[in-house]
Formats: C-alpha cells, structure tokens, sequence
C-alpha cells in the first residue's frame, strides 16, 4: 500500500491493497487550511471537531498527493458523508488522538471502507444493539476478559461495511443488518447482509480486514467495481 508514515503504519499496511493510498495527520495538532467550500462545514461546530474535520481532509490530500494526483477539496455532503473529487474514491475515519483518510483512483474498485477505534471495551449494555444473536453466541464463546474488547471490534468493523456500502447503496443501515463472521487468527471478517439494499442482495457477503493495535482498531473495506 501506499502510505506515510505514521505510529502503527505497518500494521495498517496489508488492510488495503497497493492501488489505495493511505494517510495520518493528528486532530490535536493546529488546524490545517482547508480548501474552498470545505468551510462550509465547519461553521457551526466545536473546535474540537472543526480541528477533526481538518485533520481529516489534510489526510486525503497527503494521500492524493502519494497516488500522483493534485490535492483537492473534500467537500460534506448534506448526509455529512465525503464527497470526493471526480475519479477518487475514499473513506476517513478518526479518534481524538489520530485521523486516517485512505484514498485510491483505480477504476476498479468501486468504494473504500475505513473505521478507526480506540482499543477499549465495548460497555455491555451495548452489546446487544451492536451484535446479532450469532455474534452474541460468538462474543459468549470467548473468555470473559475478551468479550468487550471484540465487541468492540465487531462494532469497528460494521462500520468500515457502512461506510463502503453507503457509497453506493446511500442506504442508512441498522447494525443488526449485517452478521459478522470473525477470523481473528487471519485478520480477516466476512460481512453478511440481513436485508436488500440498492446495490446488494440480502445474503450478499461483503469482506474486509482489521488490525488490533495497541491502541486502536481498525477496519477496512474495498469493493470492487
């Protein structure tokens, strides 16, 4: 993959393929300029997330630039998805303490999914709004101590689906429209959809990758075209 560097980036680096750039930038840091109509969108918010909201976009502009494309606005939609240039396809994702933005101008991939999670525990109240009865009774099958922690992971990586689906689908889905299947020795998660949605086929199996870290999760998907 192409990437900068940053803290765990070798980790992260075998989620995407090499057709896909990926790229850090600190939401604590000073704000990075934005770029035209990207203002917009930071009128009426916190500093906090307007600082987000910059890092973000200065991610996918240091990832245009390692693809040989000219940096250019990532502008908010009404839906707050990225709107991304003519020919790209991306995804960003951040916590408070580090911000991803993968981008990729190969025709054949369709769209990206990235999801960026702190390494905590998910409360157990809310396992059963994140998880399916399946990935209940998988959760159950682990040792106490790790149950939080993959649920945690379970909810990173129906993100990273969402955000790659509603790329294509704008569709708005509940996490109990997917199932996960989790291979955790081989880093690896089978997504499978609950319900039809423009663009998919309930049934339909969507794949992606995660690493744990440290101190974060991460997810990602790439469909193809």
């Amino acid at each position: 993959m192409i990437q900068q560097k940053f803290d765990f980036s070798e980790f992260a680096r075998p989620l995407f393929s090499d057709r896909v750039a990926m790229a850090w930038s600190d939401p604590r840091a000073p704000m990075p300029r934005l770029m035209g109509d990207e203002v917009l969108a930071i009128e009426q918010v916190t500093a906090a997330r307007a600082r987000e909201f910059a890092a973000g976009r200065s991610a996918a502009r240091a990832a245009m630039e390692m693809l040989g494309q000219v940096p250019r606005p990532v502008l908010q939609g009404e839906d707050r998805a990225p709107v991304w240039p003519v020919g790209l396809q991306g995804s960003i994702s951040h916590t408070e303490r580090d911000c991803l933005a993968v981008v990729t101008d190969a025709p054949e991939i369709a769209a990206l999914g990235l999801d960026l999670e702190p390494s905590t525990p998910l409360e157990p109240a809310l396992w059963p709004e994140i998880c399916t009865m399946e990935e209940m009774q998988w959760l159950a099958s682990l040792g106490p101590s790790q149950r939080g922690h993959f649920a945690k992971l379970i909810f990173c990586a129906k993100e990273a689906v969402y955000k790659a689906q509603y790329q294509i689908s704008r569709t708005l889905l509940e996490f109990h429209a997917l199932t996960l299947i989790m291979d955790l020795r081989g880093g690896r998660f089978s997504a499978q959809l609950n319900t039809d949605v423009p663009g998919f086929a309930a049934g339909e199996f969507i794949a992606g990758r995660f690493a744990i870290l440290s101190t974060n999760f991460v997810a990602a998907v790439e469909l193809p075209a």
